[in-house]
């Protein structure tokens, strides 16, 4: 089985009729202490040298009105005051000089720490167990915006829901990660989204059947069409 079809068979039950959504950390809103490497800005590397407060990052995709799923690769080095994974708005902080769980210091955004810890609103409360330090582990993440939920998977093992409400918020809502430990990665692997419509679903089959661009300009289509196919690709 391909590494694709293993991504694929990973995602929830709620994601089976969906797509690839290509989004990525965003390298114009993120701390000064967050590095991007790869091809895509896929991973994010916290605190190169040394660490003296808390840094985030949030992700290039708008996630109200839509349903999305999300997978984060953490490498080994699982420690300190808190590694956090949510979604916020652009108000939420993505830098503090302090040591702090960021995500969910407000009501401007909604986190889960390594510590099993859920925060929101400057709550927290018990969600699961503690992740084990310097332990790589993969934590997935659904967006409901119908269902106005988010819900947590370590991998591949749903939590549960573990927010409620979200689709009640009016702001623009992102994916965001922080961290307070010194050169820790998260790497985004898998991002995904489900359709929106019948013509949606006909374009993912195109996309996945081409090569490139050049492909589609020879398919036998109005430009318009062409265009549209066009957007899709990553």
């Amino acid at each position: 089985m391909s590494k694709k079809k293993n991504m694929v068979s990973r995602i929830p039950t709620q994601m089976k009729h969906s797509c690839e959504d290509p989004w990525t950390w965003n390298k114009h809103d993120k701390s000064h202490e967050v590095k991007l490497y790869g091809s895509l800005n896929q991973t994010a590397h916290f605190h190169p040298n040394w660490s003296n407060g808390t840094a985030g990052i949030r992700g290039t995709r708008v996630l109200n009105y839509g349903t999305y799923y999300w997978e984060i690769n953490i490498s080994q080095r699982i420690f300190g005051t808190s590694m956090m994974f949510g979604v916020g708005t652009k108000r939420a902080r993505i830098h503090v000089d302090a040591f702090v769980n960021m995500l969910g210091e407000d009501n401007q955004s909604w986190g889960l720490s390594h510590k099993g810890l859920l925060w929101h609103n400057g709550k927290w409360k018990h969600y699961t167990k503690p992740f084990r330090e310097n332990e790589a582990t993969t934590v997935g993440i659904l967006f409901d915006w119908r269902q106005g939920t988010l819900t947590y998977f370590k991998d591949g093992v749903s939590l549960g829901v573990a927010f409620t409400g979200l689709n009640r918020t009016e702001e623009d809502i992102f994916p965001i990660i922080s961290s307070t430990a010194a050169k820790t990665e998260m790497t985004l692997t898998v991002t995904r989204r489900s359709f929106v419509d019948l013509q949606d679903r006909c374009r993912d089959i195109i996309i996945n059947n081409v090569q490139d661009e050049n492909e589609i300009d020879d398919l036998p289509l109005p430009n318009r069409i062409k265009t549209f196919l066009k957007d899709a690709l990553p």
